[in-house]
C-alpha cells in the first residue's frame, strides 16, 4: 500500500523519486567542496566565506545531513550505531531483545571466549592498562614480543611487529616506505586505510580492475620503467564482497617486474587455509613469496590494531622509524595479550575454521537458490545480498531487523548505486538452522519489496 504524500504514485515510484533528489543533492554538494577559496593577499577576514570556518557548512557534514533527512523523508531509522549490551558474537542483544547477528567480524567466537577474555584480565593484573608511551621510549612487556614472535611463525616469517590500529598500519607503512619516485598498484576494490596510506607517501596511485592479474601485467609492461620501487598491493578476502585473489598469478607478476607485493589480510586470516592460516596457506605460497604480509588484531584475532610480517630488514626498519610506530603509543597489555590467547586458541582447535567455513558455503549455497544475489562472494565468511539499489537495500535491514536479524546495509556513496548491498558477517558460532532461517527471511523481504 502505499504511503501518503504524492497522489497516484506507488511506494517503489516515491522512494525512487526521492533518492534520485537524494543523489543530485550529494553530488552538487561535492561539486560545492571542490570551489576554490578566493585568494590575494588583500583579502580580508571579514570577506572569508562562512563555509571556509564553519563545522556546521563543511562539505562533509552538509552530505552527511542530506542522506540524514533523506531516509527521515523515507521513513528509514537508522541501522547504524547500535547499542548492544553484552558481547556482540553470532547473536547479540539490542535494546532488550535477542538477535542473530550478521554485522560483527568475530569470525572465530574468540571475542568473549573464557580464555581469552582471562588473559586480558592477567594481563592489566601485570602490567596495568597501557604502556604510557611509545615503546621505543617506554618500553615494551613480554606480551608484546610474544605476541609478535608468535604472529611471525604462524607465516613462517623472519620478524613480525604490531601496532595500535589496523587502518593505520597500512598508513603508516606504505607512507613511509614509498615516496614520490615510486609507483603503487592496487586492486580498485581495496580499503580505503591503503589509499590514505599512498596519499601519504606521494607516490603515483594507479588502481586496476578487481583481481584481473591480466590487467596489472599490462599496466607494469608500461608503466614499470617509469619508477624506481613499485608496490603491488591486494587483499586476503574483500570484505564488500567475499572473494580473494588468484595470489600465484600475481606472485609470478611481482617477480616478473621486481616489485613488492603486499597482501592485507584483514578478513582473511583465520578464515582461509585448513588451519585459518590465511591466502598464504590456502594456495600453498612460500612467506618469502610476499614481501608485506598486513592483518589486523581485530577479526579473527578478538583484538584491536594491526601488524606486518616479514623478512627482518622490514620489520626492523618500520619499529625505528614509521612514524604509526615510533611516534604512538604501544599496544595495551590486555588487547596484546588477547590476541596472543586467540590466535593460540586458533591453532590449538583449527575445527573453528572448518567450520566456519562450512557455515558460509551453507549461507552461499542457499543464498543462490534462492535468487539471492551474492556476487563473487566465494562463501567464506563475508557473504553481500547486492540489492541494485539503497533505499531498498536500507528498509531491507530494516525488515530483517523487525524479525530479529541484525545486518548492515551498504549503500550510495560508499558504493556505487547498483551495488547497494547487505553483508552478511558469518561466524563459526552460527548454527545451521540460524543460517537457513536467515536466509529463509532474506528471501521472503526481498521477494516483497
Amino acid at each position: 500500500m502505499a504511503r501518503k504524500g504524492l497522489p497516484g504514485l506507488t511506494a517503489q515510484i516515491k522512494d525512487r523519486l526521492i533518492q534520485q533528489a537524494l543523489e543530485r543533492r550529494l553530488r552538487q554538494a561535492a561539486q560545492d567542496s571542490d570551489l576554490k577559496p578566493p585568494t590575494g593577499a588583500a583579502m580580508e577576514a571579514e570577506s572569508t566565506p562562512e563555509q571556509h570556518w564553519r563545522f556546521d557548512l563543511h562539505p562533509g557534514y552538509q552530505q552527511l545531513r542530506i542522506i540524514t533527512e533523506g531516509a527521515a523523508r523515507l521513513d528509514i531509522d537508522s541501522p547504524f550505531f547500535m547499542l548492544h549490551e553484552g558481547i556482540a558474537g553470532a547473536c547479540t542483544r539490542i535494546g532488550g531483545r535477542e538477535y542473530v547477528n550478521f554485522a560483527s567480524y568475530n569470525y572465530l567466537g574468540l571475542s568473549g571466549h573464557a580464555e581469552v577474555c582471562e588473559a586480558a584480565k592477567k594481563a592489566i593484573d601485570r602490567f596495568g592498562t597501557s604502556v604510557s608511551a611509545s615503546r621505543l621510549v617506554a618500553g615494551e612487556r613480554p606480551v608484546h614480543r610474544e605476541l609478535e614472535q608468535a604472529i611471525a611463525a604462524a607465516y613462517g616469517s623472519q620478524s613480525a611487529v604490531t601496532f595500535v590500529s589496523g587502518h593505520a598500519t597500512n598508513v603508516t607503512t606504505i607512507g613511509y616506505l614509498f615516496g614520490a619516485r615510486d609507483l603503487i598498484v592496487h586492486d580498485e576494490l581495496v580499503h580505503n586505510s591503503v589509499l590514505q596510506g599512498i596519499g601519504l607517501a606521494g607516490a603515483r596511485r594507479l588502481p586496476f580492475s578487481h583481481n584481473d592479474w591480466a590487467a596489472l601485467d599490462s599496466l607494469l609492461a608500461e608503466q614499470r620503467p617509469h619508477f624506481q620501487r613499485v608496490l603491488i598491493v591486494l587483499e586476503g578476502i574483500y570484505s564488500m564482497d567475499g572473494d580473494y585473489p588468484d595470489l600465484p598469478r600475481f606472485i609470478d607478476i611481482k617477480r616478473k617486474y621486481r616489485a613488492f607485493l603486499m597482501i592485507d589480510e584483514a578478513h582473511s586470516f583465520g578464515v582461509m587455509g585448513n588451519n585459518g592460516l590465511g591466502i598464504r596457506e590456502h594456495f600453498g605460497v612460500d612467506s618469502c613469496d610476499v614481501d608485506i604480509w598486513m592483518g589486523t588484531l581485530s577479526k579473527a584475532l578478538a583484538g584491536c590494531g594491526g601488524y606486518v610480517a616479514g623478512e627482518s630488514a622490514l620489520v626492523e626498519h618500520l619499529r625505528y622509524l614509521a612514524p604509526g610506530f615510533l611516534y604512538s603509543v604501544g599496544m595495551p597489555p590486555p588487547v596484546a595479550a588477547a590476541s596472543l590467547a586467540a590466535l593460540q586458541c586458533l591453532q590449538r582447535e583449527p575445527q573453528r575454521v572448518r567450520t566456519l567455513q562450512a557455515r558460509g558455503q551453507l549461507f552461499l549455497a542457499l543464498a543462490r537458490a534462492a535468487g539471492v544475489d551474492t556476487g563473487t562472494s566465494a562463501g567464506l565468511a563475508v557473504i553481500p545480498a547486492i540489492t541494485g539499489g539503497s533505499v531498498r537495500a536500507a528498509r531491507l535491514a530494516a525488515a530483517l531487523f523487525a524479525r530479529g536479524i541484525n545486518v548492515q546495509p551498504i549503500v550510495y556513496p560508499a558504493v556505487p548505486e547498483k551495488a547497494a548491498r547487505l553483508r552478511f558477517f558469518v561466524s563459526c558460532e552460527h548454527s545451521e538452522e540460524q543460517i537457513r532461517e536467515t536466509v529463509s527471511a532474506l528471501a521472503a523481504e526481498l521477494q516483497r519489496l
